[in-house]
């Protein structure tokens, strides 16, 4: 073969390459899904494409828990809101709270909506929305014990944190002062099953999830609502700020057109106060 043939060939060789290129990135725009219907682009970009990828804790009632086999809850319903709003489809992932940040900082998740109190440490890590839900925290003990408050713990009792939580750092900084051992655990049922055994004495958590589960078990209690000033948000992964304008101002059109209120109605056992709409 001649030089110049050779060339010829090479010359050959990159345009069929080129063709096969442009063709393989049609083959992956097919693949994405078809266009909206009317023809324009979808306002966000997210990890997949028409998929809202939501990391949460579960079991975490009446927030998000399962029933019959289905993850359901408050925050599952303003996901799916706010994802049928974006043209989406919300996706679901059950992931341990306490790395539940990282993780979405990571690019696992596109939002984290998990019942998700809006602190400034967690602001260094990742974006929230405004607030949805005004929270507090609540000490529980076994019924007829000679604990009344918060007050009554020291340094004899072990209280029951759920890890990487604010009701964990709450208790850090105003009962382990005290000399009050904490004992941290993954899940919050754990909490209230180790109460119920008389390994801990006492557990603090965040407010309607307590109601849940003293609620569903017998010899519980409720001896202390703690005002912590708590708001939870919707955290937004940090390096997609489109998205979280775009989630921030769906929120807002639903707590303002009543949505919100619809979907938190359909949740009696929350406690009075919580709802934004009712506490401003």
């Amino acid at each position: 073969m001649g030089k110049g043939t050779r060339m010829w060939w090479v010359a050959f060789l990159v345009a069929v390459g080129l063709t096969a290129a442009a063709c393989g990135g049609q083959a992956a725009d097919d693949q994405a899904g078809p266009p909206p219907a009317d023809g324009e682009s979808p306002a966000v970009e997210t990890l997949e494409a028409g998929v809202l990828t939501v990391g949460m804790d579960v079991p975490y009632p009446p927030f998000e828990f399962r029933e019959g086999g289905e993850v359901v809850g408050l925050d599952v319903d303003l996901a799916n809101e706010i994802a049928d709003r974006l043209g989406l489809q919300a996706e679901f992932i059950d992931t341990d709270f306490d790395t539940i940040f990282t993780q979405l900082a990571a690019g696992r998740f596109d939002v984290v909506v998990s019942a998700t109190t809006i602190t400034p440490e967690r602001e260094q890590e990742v974006n929230f929305t405004q607030p949805y839900y005004r929270a507090q925290q609540t000490l529980a003990v076994q019924a007829g014990s000679d604990i009344t408050g918060v007050d009554d713990l020291g340094a004899e009792h072990v209280v029951a944190v759920q890890r990487g939580t604010t009701g964990e750092l709450w208790a850090e900084q105003n009962v382990a002062p005290q000399g009050v051992q904490l004992r941290t655990f993954v899940q919050t049922p754990d909490l209230y099953t180790a109460l119920e055994a008389g390994q801990v004495d006492g557990v603090i958590n965040d407010e309607p999830n307590a109601l849940q589960e003293i609620e569903a078990r017998e010899g519980l209690e409720i001896v202390e609502t703690i005002d912590t000033g708590e708001n939870y948000g919707i955290a937004v992964n940090p390096a997609n700020e489109a998205l979280l304008e775009e989630v921030d101002r769906i929120l807002g059109e639903i707590i303002e057109d009543g949505t919100y209120e619809q979907i938190y109605s359909k949740y009696e056992d929350l406690p009075p106060g919580g709802s934004v709409v009712a506490a401003s």
